[in-house]
C-alpha cells in the first residue's frame, strides 16, 4: 500500500477512532417526556442551577406552558430577572468574564441533549451519567473533574445536593481457571461518595432524571406534536389508499 493510500485511510478512520476513545460507559436515563410533573421540576432545577451560566437561547419561557403551567406561574416561579414570559431564556453573563473564570464560554444548552448523542448512548444517557460522575480533583482549577468528560472546565454546581465523590483505584482479582494460582489482577477506578450531601443517592438520581428530562424536551419541544401529526397523516394516507384501491378495482373489473 502506497504512502498516499495509508494517509487517506488514517484520515477516514480518524473520526471513528476519536469517538471510540471518547465514548464512556453510559447509564440509561430513565426519562419520560410525558411526565409533566417531572418536566416542571426539571425546568425549576434548570433556572435555579444552570441558567446562571448556560443560556437556552432558542427556548422561550412561554413554551413551559406545555407543562400545564400558566403564564403567571412561570413569571412567579421560573423568572428571576426582568425578562418577560415571551422572552428567550438567556442570562446576563459576560462572555469575557466566563472565559476568564472557566477557561471558555459555557455552551448554550438548548439542543445539548441532541448534540451529545453517540454510539455509546443517547444524549439523555450522556447527560444523566455526566451529572452523576463528578469527583474531587485538587489538580483542576475548579477542584472538580468528571469521569465522562475528562478535565472538564465546569465545576460541580450540584455538589451540595449530591455530596463529594472521590475517584479511587481498586485491585480486582479475576480467576482465569480452577487453579487458584492462575489469577489475573486488574486495577479498576470507582467513584466513592466520601462526604454525603443533603440528598440521598436515590433522591439525587431522581433530581438529575428530572433535569435531563427537561433538557431532552427543550432540544425538540415540538416532538410530541410531530409524532401525533405523523400518526394522523399515516392514518389519513391509509384511508386514501383504501379508497384509491377500491376505485381501481371498480374501473378495472370489466377488463380481462
Amino acid at each position: 500500500m502506497s504512502r498516499a493510500w495509508k494517509l487517506l485511510l488514517v484520515l477516514l478512520l480518524a473520526p471513528a477512532l476519536v469517538l471510540a476513545a471518547e465514548d464512556a460507559r453510559l447509564d440509561r436515563a430513565p426519562i419520560d417526556e410525558h411526565d409533566l410533573v417531572s418536566l416542571q421540576r426539571g425546568a425549576k432545577i434548570y433556572v435555579n442551577y444552570c441558567l446562571g451560566c448556560h443560556s437556552a437561547g432558542y427556548m422561550r419561557y412561554n413554551r413551559l406552558e406545555d407543562f400545564a403551567l400558566t403564564p403567571q406561574q412561570i413569571r412567579d416561579n421560573l423568572i428571576f430577572t426582568g425578562a418577560k414570559v415571551g422572552d428567550l431564556m438567556k442570562n446576563s453573563m459576560d462572555p469575557k468574564d466566563a472565559k476568564e473564570w472557566f477557561g471558555g464560554v459555557p455552551p448554550d444548552l438548548t439542543v445539548i441533549a441532541r448534540s451529545r448523542a453517540s454510539p455509546a448512548g443517547s444524549g439523555a444517557d450522556w447527560l444523566y451519567t455526566y451529572l452523576r460522575s463528578f469527583y474531587r480533583d485538587p489538580s483542576r482549577p475548579t477542584g472538580w473533574n468528571n469521569v465522562v468528560y475528562r478535565d472538564v472546565g465546569m465545576p460541580h454546581v450540584l455538589w451540595k445536593l449530591q455530596g463529594e465523590q472521590e475517584l479511587r483505584t481498586e485491585v480486582v482479582v479475576i480467576a482465569r481457571s480452577d487453579d487458584e494460582e492462575d489469577v489475573e489482577k486488574r486495577e479498576v477506578q470507582k467513584l466513592v461518595l466520601a462526604r454525603p450531601g443533603t440528598m440521598s443517592a436515590l433522591e439525587y438520581d431522581l433530581l438529575v432524571r428530572d433535569l435531563v428530562n427537561f433538557l431532552v424536551y427543550m432540544a425538540e419541544p415540538a416532538k410530541r406534536t410531530r409524532i401525533e401529526v405523523g400518526i394522523f397523516v399515516l392514518l389519513l394516507l391509509g384511508v386514501f389508499f383504501a379508497l384509491a384501491y377500491a376505485l381501481k378495482k371498480e374501473y378495472w373489473k370489466d377488463v380481462q
